[in-house]
């Protein structure tokens, strides 16, 4: 009941805290287990954590096969993150439960197009002003005046790194990746990034489509890791134990983040270009052997 208050009052990140504590309930009922990860899946969607959304979809199909919202929330996971043929099987799942079930119906016809095509092209498109203040491209100019640098050529290894997750189009300003998510600007004139986690040890990622510039890293973090991520076996990784960094390769230095900060306070720092369009930062667990190993004769510096 608190994540669903939560939810109608569009505050998905600490609905999906509620529904998770529900879930940690562990609840013998099938039915309320499969639409509390239907729920939280939804609070995930409208983060823009879409593959965590796609995570509970599953979960939820697994408790019931036949749970339509979660079979058309899973099919929409994969529209976002450009699998199509995926998208066309869940709304083929879909629609042998419901052969008129319009959602999937209009789903299953783009996928198809956008497979066929082989997914729909980069497109270079202009960040508008908030609503009510004219129709005027703002472009390069936002990102002075927030004092955001810029490097629009990524490395060649940083391209493997991020796996193609951002290209950068300067038409005015966006990122667009393999999610299809792009920093924009919302009618209270403020940005929200796509930001790529990356955690070395594990050599695994965290790809948060839609971070508010006000938000701060502790506030995700708290959503991300609410449960324990099935590769920590060490069960290491919780919010408290965890140190963001991010680097200076210029320099060669590495800057330790506060995680009170917000995305904001980071991206105006003098020394943090954004690549690609898509803030990055990295995550280790606090005085564990790899870290220090990490770090042996790196200059370390904090915001």
């Amino acid at each position: 009941n608190e994540g669903n208050e939560y939810f109608r009052e569009k505050d998905y990140k600490k609905a999906v805290v509620a529904y998770t504590e529900a879930l940690k309930k562990k609840c013998e009922d099938t039915e309320l287990n499969a639409v509390l990860h239907t729920n939280r899946g939804a609070a995930q969607f409208y983060l823009g954590n879409y593959r965590s959304a796609l995570g509970d979809a599953i979960q939820a199909k697994k408790l019931k096969p036949t749970h339509l919202k979660a079979i058309i929330r899973g099919a929409l996971c994969h529209m976002e993150l450009k699998n199509f043929s995926e998208a066309i099987a869940w709304c083929e799942e879909g629609l042998r439960i419901d052969s008129k079930e319009k959602k999937l119906v209009e789903m299953r016809a783009k996928a198809d197009k956008f497979k066929l095509e082989g997914g729909p092209f980069w497109r270079s498109e202009r960040i508008s002003p908030p609503l009510g203040q004219g129709r005027a491209v703002v472009g390069i100019d936002l990102l002075c005046e927030r004092n955001i640098k810029l490097v629009l050529e990524p490395s060649n290894e940083e391209e493997e790194i991020s796996d193609g997750l951002a290209e950068l189009s300067i038409d005015g300003f966006h990122s667009d990746n393999a999610t299809g998510a792009k920093v924009h600007l919302d009618a209270d004139g403020n940005l929200h990034w796509p930001v790529l986690f990356l955690y070395p040890e594990h050599e695994q990622t965290d790809f948060i489509a839609a971070f508010h510039e006000n938000s701060r890293f502790i506030d995700h973090l708290m959503v991300m890791f609410a449960e324990l991520p099935p590769w920590d076996l060490e069960q290491k990784y919780l919010p408290s134990n965890i140190e963001l960094y991010f680097e200076d390769e210029e320099r060669a230095e590495m800057y330790k983040l506060n995680p009170e900060h917000t995305l904001l306070q980071v991206l105006q720092h003098q020394r943090y270009f954004v690549k690609a369009g898509t803030p990055r930062v990295l995550a280790f667990v606090k005085r564990s052997a790899f870290s220090e190993k990490y770090f042996s004769g790196k200059k370390v510096r904090r915001l």
